[in-house]
This record gives C-alpha cells, structure tokens and sequence, in this order.
C-alpha cells in the first residue's frame, strides 16, 4: 500500500507519519510488514537501544495500520545503577511519539556469572507474564539480522549441530506464546538509521563493548571476517539452505512422532513405541529432544550431550530410568515413557 492510500483510509499521527515520507524509513516499514503478518494484538518488548526502539517505532505504525492493539514494555534488569533512570528515560521519549510504555522491573538477586543468559531468560519471563495476563499470544523482539550471524558462529563453537546452527528463527514458541522476530532480515545499521532518524536518541549499553561476554567477541570477530572479505549475503544464503535441509529433517521427525508416540491424557505421558527408536539417528535425536521439550515445557532443549547418553541406554533394551529437562524417562518393557518431573 503506497503512503497516500495508508493515509487516505487510516489517520496516523503527523509526527509518525512524516517519519514514513523518508524513502528508507519507507522501505524498511515495507519489508517489516511483509515479514510481520499477523492480525493479531501483540505485544513488544523494549529496551532503549537502537533496534529495539526501530522496532517500537514499525510496530506502532503497523498496529494503526492493521487497526490492532499493541503493548509496549520496557524492561528494567536493574544491572546496572543507571538503569533504571534510563528505563523512564525511554519511557518519555516514547511517549512522544504516541507509543506509551509501562516498565517492567526485576526484582531480586542479581547474578554474577552467565549474566547475560540469565538476564535474557528473566526478561522473557517478565514479558511472557505480561502477555499471558493480557491474553496476548504474540511477542515482537527485535533480533535482527546482524543477531542471525551472531548466533550462527556461537552455535559453531559450541559444536551444535544443524537445529543448532539456525536456531533463531522469525517465529518460534515459548510457553503457548508466540515469539515473533520481524527483524531478522533487516541490518542493524538500517534499524540505526531508523532509531537516529525518528528519536535522534537510544541507549547506549556498555555491556555491548565489554570483551568478557562471549557474543561481543563474535562481534568483533565478524567485524574483523568482513575486513578480510566475509560477504555477509553469501552467509545470509548459507543459513538460509541450512534451513531448508533441516526442513526437511523435520518433515521426518514430525513423521515418527506422529506415527510411533501416544500421549495420555488420563496420566499426561507420553507413549513411545519401539519404532520410535528404529529412524536414522538425527531424527531419533531431534525426536525426543522434541518430546522432553514439550512434556517438560521449557524453552531450552536438553543439553545434546545428555540427551545422546540415554538415546544409548534405550537402545541398549535394558531396564532404564533417568531425569532429564524436567521429565522422567524410563523403559516399560517394549516402551519409553516420558512423564513431567514435580
């Protein structure tokens, strides 16, 4: 839809709307929306950097728009003694722009190691409580394509395999919730250029220069790879025929877990049959590590490790029993049964 027919049918503030008539804000709103569709209510998750408030700005013309309703929070991890300040900070500034937001405040003891995994893991929480206390069932993000890279090369260090390797996907669940990341096939230097342009304002986190987190170090390496020639579309297409091949492992996991698992209600188990077992191995794998995931539910799936130590004690048709992602495993006599661990 052209800029006059959006203005001509929906009325969108004048401030909002005069950010639009920027032919690159334009195109970055149209490809955001391409990526997006949904017509549903949604919530969005910010943090006052720059991709996070390119995203409230798309989010809010999208919902105007689409005629829908749309959340905004800013959480507050309170890591650092500034934080908070610049939570309201953000908060102002939004409110200029007709996008009001309402921060959300960890609370508690804060950790000293894995802070990072652990912050992100807090902030989900916090914005999952949100939705499902609103009946939401959508969640924008603001991972971008920069994010994609990022995560392919600290997958490869940590030797994951194909799932792995393209884990961050546009959408995904957690908890029933929709997590949808319309971002990732834009640069985080174009979500920049939307953040400056719009706000002439975002957050700047010290944390994303400190050397100590291991995702700072991919950065720099990446950035150190393009220097010597890395062509980031040649690895934006790498990942996405990756994706494609693990398409079509999935078309036979979801085929044996169709075919060769039951799951009672009466008892909320899961049933596996020897069947199960009988597919090649990456299937088996991905498979179970499925089936604990859900009887589980947990957003994370089972260290591989874990899980290949009892895909061979099952193997091995022997009397077996096990914890694992907050299940219970064991064998009754030709069956695997998986039940959630209390």
């Amino acid at each position: 839809m052209s800029l006059r027919n959006l203005n001509a049918t929906i009325k969108i503030p004048k401030l909002l709307k005069d950010n639009l008539k920027n032919k690159k804000i334009n195109q970055i709103y149209n490809l955001f929306e391409k990526s997006l569709k949904i017509d549903q209510n949604f919530v969005v998750g910010v943090s006052g950097g720059p991709d996070s408030l390119a995203l409230a700005f798309l989010a809010k013309i999208y919902s105007i728009k689409k005629k829908l309703s749309v959340k905004f929070f800013i959480v507050d991890h309170k890591l650092r003694s500034e934080s908070s300040k610049e939570a309201k900070l953000v908060k102002k500034i939004l409110k200029k722009f007709f996008i009001n937001a309402e921060i959300l405040t960890w609370h508690g003891k804060k950790p000293r190691s894995n802070i990072q995994s652990l912050a992100r893991k807090k902030r989900y929480e916090l914005l999952i409580y949100k939705c499902k206390n609103l009946k939401i069932n959508n969640l924008l993000l603001a991972h971008h394509q920069d994010d994609l890279f990022e995560n392919f090369f600290i997958r490869i260090l940590r030797g994951s395999g194909l799932k792995g390797l393209i884990s961050l996907n546009i959408k995904t669940k957690l908890n029933n919730i929709n997590i949808l990341r319309p971002l990732l096939e834009t640069r985080k230097e174009d979500l920049l250029f939307v953040s400056k342009n719009v706000f002439n304002f975002y957050i700047n986190d010290p944390s994303n220069k400190d050397d100590k987190f291991q995702r700072i170090r991919i950065r720099k390496l990446l950035s150190n790879l393009e220097n010597e020639g890395l062509d980031k579309n040649k690895l934006k297409n790498t990942i996405k025929n990756l994706k494609y091949s693990d398409k079509t492992i999935m078309f036979y996991v979801e085929n044996n877990l169709r075919k060769n698992t039951f799951f009672s209600e009466k008892k909320k188990e899961m049933i596996l049959n020897s069947d199960f077992f009988a597919q090649p191995y990456e299937v088996v794998f991905r498979s179970l590590s499925d089936t604990i995931k859900h009887i589980g539910n947990k957003y994370y799936s089972a260290r591989g490790r874990k899980l290949e130590n009892i895909i061979s004690e099952i193997v091995k048709e022997i009397p077996f029993k096990a914890t694992l992602g907050g299940c219970i495993i064991k064998r009754v006599k030709q069956t695997i049964i998986i039940s959630k661990e209390y």
